[in-house]
């Protein structure tokens, strides 16, 4: 992706427009009300968001212009599925929308298709290191998973290496007794960093209103999982007042991610 590009599919990107909350409700209204004029401009207004995410795909080398087309149809698509009610931004709720769409591309486009042995190869394999840890409490290594799934080491490594491409988290390994088994729920959501959307989009910006007292009793509590006496002892105040700044600061963040 060419860095400093101001011409996107003929977009001038330094000149898109930003919508204020207030503006995004009430073409929200209008577009409800089946105006076609307004969706038009809540799409425009929403574009730097598509660009904020094709960002994160500058190391696919596909075209930008192609990126931000397809982006843009997930855009589309939130805007025509977004439920007010939900009492989130809409910012909150389009991103993985757009972010699916792209991935979606990626996968249908990719000229180097892996077969389908080599993904039930990676697929076994993962679900192998899943049980392995769940049982012995550690990672287990590659000769321990090839030993679990009788496939030699070099292949299951191959496999792996193979689906590295971009894949649907919702391609299915397999089906079992009527219950299919998807990719999503073979990956640790502690090491599933690239979808972690909310943290990345979200979360920051919001973690970027609290005081730095405030940040650090989140950032513990929920991003290590401490507990409010562990938290407490470690910054050498009452648990007492770590609930009372927690409450505040997911307040705060609250506030902010519903407008």
């Amino acid at each position: 992706m060419a860095q400093g590009k101001v011409i996107i599919c003929g977009v001038n990107t330094a000149k898109l427009p930003l919508l204020t909350s207030a503006q995004k409700d009430a073409l929200f209204e209008r577009i409800g009300e089946g105006d076609v004029e307004a969706r038009e401009q809540f799409i425009e207004g929403n574009l730097r968001l598509v660009l904020s995410v094709i960002k994160r795909f500058q190391n696919t080398n596909e075209n930008v212009d192609d990126l931000f087309q397809i982006g843009v149809v997930g855009l589309i698509k939130a805007i025509d599925h977004f439920d007010r009610s939900f009492m989130v931004k809409f910012s909150t709720y389009a991103v993985p929308m757009i972010i699916g769409e792209i991935r979606r591309f990626l996968r249908d486009n990719n000229s180097i298709r892996v077969s389908r042995s080599l993904k039930d190869t990676a697929y076994k394999a993962i679900y192998a290191k899943e049980n392995l840890m769940k049982k012995n409490q550690k990672e287990p290594t590659i000769t321990e998973i090839a030993e679990e799934i009788s496939i030699p080491k070099e292949d299951i490594i191959y496999a792996l290496d193979a689906i590295q491409n971009p894949m649907s988290l919702y391609e299915p390994v397999y089906t079992e007794g009527g219950d299919t088994l998807y990719v999503m729920d073979q990956i640790s959501d502690k090491k599933n960093k690239e979808e972690y959307w909310v943290e990345n989009i979200c979360l920051s910006e919001a973690m970027k209103k609290l005081n730095e007292r405030e940040s650090e009793i989140i950032s513990l509590r929920f991003f290590e999982g401490k507990t409010q006496m562990e938290v407490a002892g470690m910054i050498g105040i009452s648990q007492a007042q770590v609930s009372r700044l927690e409450k505040n600061a997911l307040k705060v963040m609250k506030n902010y991610l519903v407008g």
